[in-house]
């Protein structure tokens, strides 16, 4: 029975399009989903969208429609983008579905009668955005610290999570599970910032809006959007109070959660002490990744510095997309995108080194030898083990880093397997061989090795850029050796294999030109 891998991204907000900064991590889950896929892991990958919260109400009530209404539309765009994106989730939960309704409410009321929620009243500051309370010493500036907006007081009668309670046992488990929270700088800063200074209990319900799951036993009152949202995690996997299904067995806990910086505190005090009050394991990993800025600023429609996947994926195809967004970010500090760089890395990975390989690789089987892959020969050159060396390499360590969640590590690792083909072939200079009728055999030599090297680009390539990997495999007609258990070996392609006809993948952008359309289409 094949080992079981569950993960999942954060729930996106519904109240805007996704930019380009929220899709990142869509991307991201995918590689990794469709990584282990390819590894013969039995993968679970989780997305959706976070739907209930007083946002929503006032952006629906600007926008003149009902909540409901308002939601089914934003849901509809983010999955549309999801989709456009070649996510290969296995289930997308939204927070308005009635069996996640359901279980959240019966969660909520467990809790409260085995005393893990109680009643009082709530004073504090709260920032409507972020949906989240604070109290006067964590504001920034008097702001919200997480999104630097305005605060305003709020006193109300709420449910409150004793989180207190938990404390000791969260610091304990944080302690024992070093890779829980993921990088070591996020997990310094949770237990610095939040365990240390000791955990109020949590306000869990909220009655001064409507638009939520309703507390079943107490009218007036709903579930406070974090319990709701969280909980996701569990109920897309049938998980209920009374008694959970197949797939919660089968799959929790999560082996990954892979969610946005700002949100990691959620992820990693409130939702380990909910699953603790429920008496459910904990996750295995919480893995807060960096965020997206444009340029040197934070993205924001009022700044109109805001890019959306599907402008880059109308222009420059998905593939161009996934690749700029993996490649580009850095593994713990914020990414920072531009138009003039997704073209720049467009042209220097995709354009230059990957596409140009490929191409001049395969035409020249067709020039040289019909199209029929030739038989290599036995002897070997020191150029042909270094490049046997280079490929054989390429998996394990793609397989370190991406187990690692350093993405744009794994795409240095393909492109510099593929620079390094290129310059087999300026230093092997198959033109040269084919001028001399008894280098014939050099020459087969030659291309076989390059055309086994298109082969293991093709596969490493798939869970980066699907559909490039396929037409790669495709071109060079790889037949059954395109999984990773082919890489244990140089020379999957069997000779006298008639080689597709080469097309271009990724033909070179003029800047300005591309630059122009880019702005024009956003």
């Amino acid at each position: 029975m094949p080992q079981k891998f569950y993960i999942t991204t954060a729930i996106a907000y519904t109240s805007r399009k996704p930019h380009i900064g929220n899709s990142y991590e869509i991307v991201l889950t995918d590689a990794i989903a469709r990584f282990k896929r390819m590894a013969g892991f039995d993968v679970f990958f989780l997305t959706g969208t976070d739907e209930h919260g007083q946002k929503i109400e006032t952006c629906a009530k600007e926008a003149g429609v009902s909540p409901k209404a308002y939601v089914d539309e934003i849901a509809g765009e983010i999955r549309r983008i999801c989709d456009l994106l070649g996510a290969s989730y296995d289930k997308f939960i939204r927070t308005t579905d009635d069996y996640h309704e359901r279980a959240v409410q019966k969660i909520f009321k467990k809790l409260y009668e085995q005393d893990d929620i109680y009643k009082s009243n709530y004073k504090g500051l709260y920032c409507v955005p972020c949906e989240s309370f604070f109290t006067e010493s964590q504001l920034v500036d008097g702001k919200c610290p997480d999104c630097g907006r305005a605060v305003t007081p709020a006193t109300e009668e709420a449910y409150f999570l004793r989180l207190s309670n938990y404390q000791e046992r969260l610091e304990k488990y944080i302690e024992e599970n070093p890779g829980f929270i993921y990088p070591e700088s996020r997990k310094r800063e949770m237990v610095n910032n939040f365990l240390k200074p000791g955990l109020q209990d949590l306000c869990v319900s909220r009655t001064s809006f409507t638009w939520g799951v309703p507390v079943d036993f107490d009218e007036g009152h709903i579930v406070y959007v974090w319990i709701d949202a969280l909980s996701n995690y569990i109920t897309a996997l049938g998980y209920n109070p009374d008694g959970s299904g197949g797939d919660y067995k089968k799959y929790w806990p999560a082996d990954a959660h892979v969610i946005g910086k700002d949100i990691l505190r959620f992820h990693t005090i409130y939702w380990p002490i909910l699953l603790m009050a429920l008496g459910e394991e904990l996750p295995k990993k919480v893995f807060g990744h960096p965020w997206w800025l444009f340029g040197e600023d934070k993205m924001s429609k009022s700044k109109g510095n805001v890019i959306y996947a599907d402008t880059l994926a109308d222009v420059l195809g998905r593939d161009a997309v996934r690749w700029y967004l993996l490649a580009e970010m850095p593994h713990a500090q914020d990414g920072s995108i531009t138009l003039e760089r997704v073209v720049e890395r467009y042209n220097a990975d995709l354009a230059n080194v990957l596409g140009n390989l490929i191409q001049r690789s395969i035409s020249m089987v067709g020039k040289y030898f019909n199209g029929v892959l030739p038989a290599p020969e036995r002897e070997r050159t020191l150029e042909d083990a270094a490049l046997e060396e280079t490929a054989l390499a390429a998996l394990p360590a793609l397989e370190n880093a991406i187990d690692s969640f350093r993405l744009a590590d794994a795409c240095e690792i393909i492109v510099n397997f593929a620079k390094r083909a290129n310059k087999y072939v300026d230093k092997t200079a198959p033109w040269v061989l084919a001028k001399d009728e008894a280098l014939r055999a050099r020459l087969g030599t030659v291309l076989y090795h390059l055309i086994e090297s298109c082969r293991f680009l093709g596969v490493l390539l798939g869970p980066f850029m699907p559909q490039t990997a396929a037409e790669i495999l495709r071109q060079i007609n790889a037949g059954a050796a395109v999984g990773l258990e082919s890489l244990s070996t140089f020379g999957g392609m069997a000779p006298g294999t008639q080689l597709g006809e080469p097309s271009a993948l990724f033909a070179r952008l003029k800047p300005e030109e591309t630059l122009e359309r880019l702005r024009n289409e956003g």
